[in-house]
């Protein structure tokens, strides 16, 4: 059998509105927890006075038993649908959240926005689809959540009211009709979760699993020139020098001759490897490795981007970004130069410019030239890599226009390229 397509699908939404709830419970529905951890989970719960247990709870004591190092299958951050298998990176806080979604291989394709109806959109929840947004997630589910704790229980006229306030939170953040789909849901109780539900006769469309199940699949950049980030460079004896890398967008071929930057090399492309065996061609998503000639293993390194001569990587003298900044122990002011993560590349770069603060709940202009940023604020920076570093425009190539700063330790902000100069 085929393997099925894969999707990163992130859980974001306020603290308490049942995020981890609606994940336990989609992985108990569709197999991927047996009931018997729950029950154990649900004593433990009871034993502390924590009786209202929740399926967090199994959500934190399968972290809890990963941190101790004990063997858990893996698969209960794994989920199948009819079309797709789903990796689920749950969003406990904007910091896990966001580390998640920017260490590359887990940029969410789709998020579950979870809203619990009696308290409706939260400021978190602002935040979290700003973020979501500029974080590049184009496709969302709203699970209006806690549908059995509404006055009354079950109450259309609730879910309409929320509804109604979420659409337009989504509408000022740019997000259109056809991303979203809303469901009316209780987690804790299972209604509409995996099954339809009686008590939600009034509402005809699909349940979270079948939502989900309904998700486009990103096309395959194959339209787009060749970006192939470099991860490793080998030197094989009897071969020569095989780069290792994902390849982002474009296609490779054998008998290519590729442009490695910013080292400036070129090389062709005598065979491509992929899981050990050779392949004809290369297309995005797939990690390989390839036989260049006329490379030795010093001339290029990790953080180089291949393409080919008629459409080359653009190497910046200083690019201009929209970013969030997520943890800052105290401000980031003109001057400051944190490490930057893009695609396989980390560079030191200098804040040069603070041109705009946005209104982190609607991306307006709310300050410009502001002295200083510091945690929660969202802005437009120009900044100047330290060396030269390949990266693009978001809108040209998402994949390579995407960042994470880290500095002390931490991700502190995450962002996405507006503008470039190149070298």
């Amino acid at each position: 059998m085929a393997e099925k397509e894969h999707m990163n699908l992130v859980f974001i939404g306020h603290v308490d509105h049942g995020k981890s709830t609606l994940v336990g419970r989609l992985l108990l529905d569709t197999g991927h927890i047996e009931q018997h951890i729950i029950d154990k989970y649900r004593k433990e719960a009871e034993s502390k006075g924590k009786g209202s247990f929740e399926f967090a709870w199994v959500m934190d004591g399968l972290k809890e038993e990963r941190e101790r190092g004990l063997t858990i299958d893996v698969a209960h951050k794994r989920f199948d649908t009819k079309n797709y298998y789903f990796t689920i990176i749950d969003a406990p806080g904007h910091r896990d959240f966001v580390k998640n979604m920017i260490t590359g291989t887990s940029q969410a394709d789709a998020a579950v926005l979870v809203v619990a109806a009696p308290e409706g959109v939260m400021a978190q929840t602002k935040e979290h689809v700003f973020l979501s947004k500029t974080l590049g997630v184009n496709q969302m589910v709203i699970a209006i959540n806690k549908m059995d704790a509404t006055q009354p229980a079950y109450s259309e006229d609730r879910y309409n009211e929320v509804k109604e306030e979420t659409i337009k939170l989504l509408k000022t953040v740019g997000y259109k009709d056809d991303q979203v789909t809303f469901v009316p849901v209780s987690a804790f109780k299972g209604d509409n979760a995996t099954k339809a539900s009686g008590e939600l006769k009034w509402y005809k469309g699909p349940t979270i699993l079948d939502a989900v199940d309904n998700f486009k699949l990103t096309e395959k950049p194959v339209e787009l020139p060749l970006r192939w980030p470099i991860q490793d460079v080998y030197t094989i004896t009897g071969i020569g020098t095989v780069p290792v890398g994902r390849i982002e967008t474009g296609v490779m071929k054998a008998g290519q001759t590729l442009i490695f930057l910013p080292s400036d090399k070129k090389g062709e492309v005598k065979s491509i490897e992929m899981h050990h065996e050779e392949i004809p061609e290369a297309k995005p998503g797939d990690n390989v490795g390839a036989n260049v000639r006329g490379l030795s293993k010093t001339d290029i390194r990790r953080g180089d981007v291949a393409g080919t001569a008629e459409n080359p990587p653009t190497v910046v003298k200083s690019f201009t970004a929209q970013l969030a900044v997520l943890q800052h122990p105290s401000v980031i002011a003109p001057g400051y130069t944190p490490v930057f993560h893009c695609h396989t590349s980390q560079v030191a770069c200098t804040f040069e410019e603070l041109q705009k603060k946005l209104d982190p709940k609607t991306g307006q202009v709310k300050e410009e030239n502001p002295q200083f940023l510091k945690t929660g604020d969202i802005a437009i920076v120009k900044i100047r890599p330290t060396r030269p570093i390949v990266i693009e425009r978001a809108k040209d190539f998402p994949q390579l226009g995407r960042f994470a700063v880290r500095d002390m330790g931490q991700t502190v902000a995450a962002g996405m390229v507006v503008e470039v100069e190149k070298k």
